[in-house]
């Protein structure tokens, strides 16, 4: 019930606390993350929304554009804004969609597509699957997947490495190994032959087996 890695990101038009957008063109040529709430005003996302905001600048510095979603109207968004300030200190400095028809997440395979009604007489529970972060390429391609319980609050740490290791390995033919960390040694992509490797690292590699072979981090 949610997107492949690979798949393009719907588009949409939508309602949100910075006014509308078309999602698309709101992303232009950015890396994006789009991350769900299951309502407004619950505990784990009024700390995550925080974490996030005082977060921002190390998104920025990396591309990435912000967007939220919650099926609760703006109005709502900018109430739980203020509480966000004043629980979390840091209110949210990126748009979050208004997703009252629940387009987004029937779209994004968040929600059945039967869902219908008013939003505001749902419980979180009934939205417990709006808990998503998709990161979305400038070619508008889903590059990962997360979804979270209600119960467990995202790790934005984790969510930043995973950005550097996606962003790293569009541009060089690498892949990162288990707990990677920007600045350590990554492995050669298995696509490059030997022959192909002896050219983009004259300088040789490490190679524990032949299928692993360890090179620095390329700049």
């Amino acid at each position: 019930m949610t997107l492949p890695i690979g798949a393009t990101a719907p588009d949409f038009e939508a309602q949100t606390t910075e006014g509308k957008i078309k999602f698309h063109d709101w992303i232009g040529n950015s890396w994006t993350l789009l991350f769900s709430h299951p309502k407004d005003f619950t505990p784990v996302c009024t700390t995550e929304l925080g974490a996030l905001a005082k977060l921002k600048p190390e998104f920025d510095k990396r591309g990435i554009k912000l967007i939220g979603l919650s099926v609760d109207p703006a109005d709502r968004h900018a109430k739980w804004a203020e509480d966000i300030l004043e629980t979390q200190g840091a209110a949210p400095n990126y748009p979050l969609i208004a997703d009252t028809d629940f387009n987004v997440s029937k779209l994004y395979e968040m929600l059945p597509a039967s869902t219908s009604g008013d939003p505001l007489t749902r419980t979180p529970a009934d939205n417990q699957t709006v808990r998503n972060v998709f990161i979305i390429g400038p070619d508008k391609k889903i590059k990962l997947v997360l979804v979270y319980p209600m119960t467990t609050g995202r790790n934005f740490q984790e969510i930043l490495r995973v950005i550097d290791s996606l962003q790293l390995t569009a541009k060089h033919r690498v892949a990162t190994p288990a707990d990677w960390k920007q600045g350590e040694d990554v492995i050669i992509a298995g696509s490059v032959s030997n022959d192909e490797a002896k050219t983009i690292y004259p300088q040789g590699w490490k190679e524990p087996k032949p299928y692993i072979r360890i090179v620095p981090q390329p700049k």
